[in-house]
Protein backbone atom coordinates (compact mmCIF):
# COMPACT_ATOMS: atom_id res chain seq x y z
CA UNK A 1 0.00 0.00 0.00
CA UNK A 2 1.41 3.41 -0.79
CA UNK A 3 1.29 6.51 1.02
CA UNK A 4 -0.22 9.59 0.76
CA UNK A 5 2.50 12.07 0.85
CA UNK A 6 1.56 16.56 0.99
CA UNK A 7 3.69 19.17 0.37
CA UNK A 8 4.70 21.55 3.44
CA UNK A 9 5.47 24.45 1.38
CA UNK A 10 2.20 24.60 -0.87
CA UNK A 11 -0.26 22.10 -0.31
CA UNK A 12 0.48 19.28 -3.15
CA UNK A 13 -0.82 15.86 -2.55
CA UNK A 14 0.28 12.35 -4.28
CA UNK A 15 0.39 8.98 -3.47
CA UNK A 16 3.53 7.48 -3.67
CA UNK A 17 6.21 4.63 -1.56
CA UNK A 18 8.10 7.89 -0.61
CA UNK A 19 7.97 11.43 -0.86
CA UNK A 20 9.58 13.04 -4.34
CA UNK A 21 12.91 15.22 -3.61
CA UNK A 22 10.99 17.80 -5.59
CA UNK A 23 7.76 18.85 -5.22
CA UNK A 24 5.97 18.19 -8.80
CA UNK A 25 3.61 21.32 -8.04
CA UNK A 26 5.84 24.07 -6.63
CA UNK A 27 9.59 22.94 -7.97
CA UNK A 28 11.11 23.01 -4.73
CA UNK A 29 12.77 20.66 -2.64
CA UNK A 30 10.02 21.16 0.18
CA UNK A 31 9.95 18.78 3.11
CA UNK A 32 6.71 16.14 2.75
CA UNK A 33 4.30 15.14 5.39
CA UNK A 34 3.03 11.49 5.72
CA UNK A 35 -0.71 12.08 5.55
CA UNK A 36 -1.90 8.56 5.05
CA UNK A 37 -4.58 7.55 7.29
CA UNK A 38 -3.99 5.08 10.17
CA UNK A 39 -7.81 6.11 12.49
CA UNK A 40 -10.90 4.38 11.78
CA UNK A 41 -12.28 7.86 11.32
CA UNK A 42 -10.70 8.60 7.99
CA UNK A 43 -10.03 4.83 6.71
CA UNK A 44 -12.51 5.84 3.52
CA UNK A 45 -11.10 7.96 2.23
CA UNK A 46 -7.49 7.68 2.97
CA UNK A 47 -6.11 10.82 3.73
CA UNK A 48 -5.98 12.76 7.32
CA UNK A 49 -7.35 15.88 6.14
CA UNK A 50 -6.45 16.84 9.96
CA UNK A 51 -2.61 16.99 9.18
CA UNK A 52 -1.36 20.37 8.01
Amino acid sequence: MMSNWKCTKCGYALEADKPPEECPSCKAKCEFVDNTCYTPDCEFEGIDKRIG
